[in-house]
Parts: structure tokens; sequence; C-alpha cells
């Protein structure tokens, strides 16, 4: 059933608009919110990445890594509170390249990064005065461990990583970064709003009521019947329908839409220890055919693209406890700007590209090359601003707020998003990075020339 009333509506119940329900309810005592969604809560778009996290991240400027921090301190402690419900691991994530002129972008990337707030940096060389390399850490968050380590020595590279690449000559090892299930996240934050009087309807905000310029209160469309909710406050969640819905109050969102897909195989050679950390190439790849292979694609205009390089990023993490078999697979080789529609269709030779471009970084893998099976290939859109930074706080409408533009990162980004918003609507005290992910950043003008020198891909693998 659905109520007339509510302190606030969220729209959305995806891991954005179910971590603020718990901010506000758990932390802020604000009970009575609404979430509307009208699929199924966490389904649409929250578990289709690797579902990691990380306190890596360039600028300009530390907001970003401040708030990753923030973030995962919050991770930290529902991991605490819940016994560790969600799987909360710290592997690390791992960059490797075989160009040495790539280990020296590492080098300065990952200064930029301690500068920032991410952590020391580590250098090993292989030789006797080095600092001592933190073992990998297979299970659980280590709350200790942080930086990251610079390997320069190949052959310590082949110690502790045997199955990758024997030309691999830097490894970057960032390492509070790691991953979670996000479902079991999801789920868990939506029990315990849901026992401090969060009540979850399934159903569409089709309506904002903004007479007098602030929101009074919302129509939500749901078994054939529309149904007015009076509320003074509405908050946005809607994923990468947030644009939409920020039409519903008549405020046009900077955001956009990219696809991106997942691929799920199962490993049953054990090419890829179970506790191997989450992976990534750093260079481009040229993916391995056979001579008429490469010459049949090579002939076709529409295939031709299939033995040229493609771009650096691939990459993958193990997936399941002890007996799983399932490795996820990743690769950004080519996205545009795009409605969000569904279901998502993803090209034929997706997993297969991937496949062949991550036997690159781990030769056994090209075991599985033209002979994966039947991979399971999902994924779901990236909503993003141009500089690929978040958008969390109040609207030019009195009462409204959004938490979107989350890209590829809303899982590792939820906690401390949903502490920024629940900050910004219990009028509390907001963290310094504030600012830095307000609609209102877009109304200043040294801002705005920032914004055309900055890579929109910043932060994205």
């Amino acid at each position: 059933m659905i109520p007339t009333t509510a302190d606030i509506v969220i729209c959305g119940a995806g891991i954005a608009g179910v971590s603020a329900a718990y901010h506000l309810a758990a932390r802020h005592g604000i009970g009575d919110v609404l979430l509307v969604e009208e699929g199924s809560p966490l389904m649409l778009t929250s578990d289709k990445s690797t579902e990691a996290y990380r306190n890596w991240w360039p600028g300009p400027g530390d907001a970003m890594v401040r708030f990753m921090n923030r973030s995962i301190d919050l991770l930290e402690e529902l991991a605490g509170q819940s016994g560790n419900a969600f799987h909360l691991n710290r592997r690390g994530y791992v960059f490797l390249t075989a160009d040495p002129a790539q280990a020296e972008v590492y080098r300065r990337s990952a200064e930029e990064s301690a500068r920032l707030g991410a952590g020391q940096l580590r250098v090993h060389r292989g030789r006797p005065d080095d600092p001592p390399f933190p073992p990998p850490v297979a299970e659980g968050y280590a709350p200790g461990l942080g930086g990251a380590d610079l390997v320069l020595d190949p052959a310590l590279i082949r110690a502790r990583l045997p199955y990758v690449t024997p030309d691999a000559v830097a490894m970057l090892h960032p390492r509070r970064c790691g991953w979670l299930s996000a479902q079991q996240l999801g789920m868990w934050l939506l029990d315990e709003a849901r026992a401090r009087g969060v009540r979850l309807v399934s159903g569409r905000v089709c309506a904002v009521d903004t007479t007098g310029g602030r929101v009074n209160g919302v129509t939500i469309r749901a078994g054939g019947q529309e149904h007015p909710v009076a509320t003074r406050v509405f908050v946005d969640a809607a994923g990468p329908l947030v644009d939409r819905v920020g039409r519903l109050l008549g405020v046009e969102l900077p955001v956009f839409n990219e696809l991106h897909g997942k691929v799920a195989i199962n490993d049953p050679l054990g090419v890829v220890p179970r506790d191997a950390p989450l992976l990534i190439w750093s260079d481009p790849v040229t993916l391995p055919w056979s001579d008429e292979e490469r010459d049949e694609l090579a002939a076709a205009e529409e295939t031709r693209w299939l033995t040229e390089p493609l771009p650096a990023g691939v990459h993958f993490r193990p997936e399941g406890g002890p007996g799983a078999q399932t490795l996820l697979l990743l690769w950004t080789y080519d996205v545009q700007r795009q409605e969000a529609v569904w279901p998502a269709r993803f090209a034929p030779e997706y997993a297969e590209v991937v496949v062949r471009g991550l036997s690159r970084m781990i030769p056994g893998l090209a075991a599985y090359a033209g002979n994966i099976g039947r991979p399971y290939v999902d994924g779901g859109y990236y909503c993003k601003t141009q500089e690929n930074r978040p958008l969390i706080g109040p609207l030019p409408v009195a009462g409204a707020y959004v938490f979107g533009a989350l890209s590829g990162y809303g899982i590792m980004a939820s906690q401390a998003g949903a502490d920024l918003l629940a900050a910004h609507i219990a009028g509390s005290e907001r963290p310094p990075y504030a600012p830095a992910f307000a609609l209102s950043r877009y109304d200043d003008p040294a801002y705005r020339a920032l914004l055309d020198a900055w890579d929109p891909t910043t932060g994205q693998l």
C-alpha cells in the first residue's frame, strides 16, 4: 500500500537510494522515508560492475581521494556491524605493463595519489634495502593496509604472480582496494533501513509537484493507478535515469550514459588462483589470431578493427569463494554515449574479444580462446558527468536533491555519497569535499574553464 505522506521520497532503490535511506534512518533518525522502485531493488545497474572499490584516484585536487577514503571507512564500519555479511576484502588492484615507459607513468601517478592522501608509496627494485613488501591478503579487509607497492623487478613480479606474462616489467599494487558483494551489501542496508521505518513501494514516480518553486509532493504510478504522496523532500537517485527524473523537477542535469559490459566465464583449468587480486593490463592489446583468422577478419570492413590495436585497460577478478570457478572479465574498448534502454544488448563477439585480450596478461587464458563454452554477458550503464565526478546535493528546486552520476564507481562511492546527501538533507555539518560534487560547481567560471582540459575518462578503468 502506498502511503499518502512521507517526510522524504527517494526515487530509485539501487545502491544509491538504498544507502541514502539507510543513512537518513540509521544515522540521522529520519525514518519516515519512502523508497520508490519500479523494478526489483538493486537489480538495474548496482550489480553490473566488478563490485570493486579503491581509494586510488587522480586529481585535480584531493576531493575524490578524500571522498573514497571516507566511503571505505564507512564500508569497514558496516562490515564490522554486519559480521562482514557482504564479504569486503582487501586484495588490492594490480596494474601490470610490459612497457618500461609505462613504469614511469606508474611512478608519477602513484606519487600523485600519495600526495592526495591515498597512502605511502613503497618502491621495490629487488635490492636488499627495499622497503617491506606487504604480503597478499586473500580474505577480510585489513584496515591497516594502505598505500601502494611499485614493483620494478620482473623476478619479484613473477614470484608474487607466477601466472602473469613473463614480459611484465612493472607492477603497481594499490592496497586500500578490493571488492565486495554489492547485492548483499544493498540488501543488508535495506533490511536495516526498513527496521527503522523506511518503506519500499513498487511503482514509478511520474510527477513532482513543484508549485511555488519547492517540492510539495509526488505522484506514483502503480497498479494502473496514480497515487499522490505529500512530501517536502524529494531525492533523485534514479541511476541511469537520473536525468529523466530531473526533468520532472524542471532541472536539466549535465549527465550522459555509456553502456559497459561484463563477462563471466568458468576457469575449470584453474589458470587463475582463487586468491588473486583484481588485475589490470595497462598496455594496448592486439588480439591473438591465427594467420588464417587474421586474414579473414582484415578482409571485411566490419571486422577489420579486430586485427588492430585495442585500448589498454582489460581487467578481471575471481568471483566466488572456495570451490568456485568463475572469473569476471571487463574491457572498455569501445563506448559511446547513448540512451539507457533495457534489456541492454552487447555485441556477440564481446566475450571472445575480452578473453583473447586478457590472454596478453594471463597467457594461460589462451586455452579458452574460441573455447569459452557459454559465457554469461551482462552489464549496465555508467551515468557520468563530463569530468566523471558525481552529483550529490541540493537542486535548484527547494527540497529537491540529487544523488547520481556515479559512473562505474557507484558501489565504492555509495556510503560517502549517502553520508554527504544525508548531511545536506538533515542540515548537519558537511565534509570539505562537498562543494566538489554539488551541481552548483558548474556556476563557477573557473571550474567551467577547467572542464575544457579535463579528461572525461579520469579515474575510470
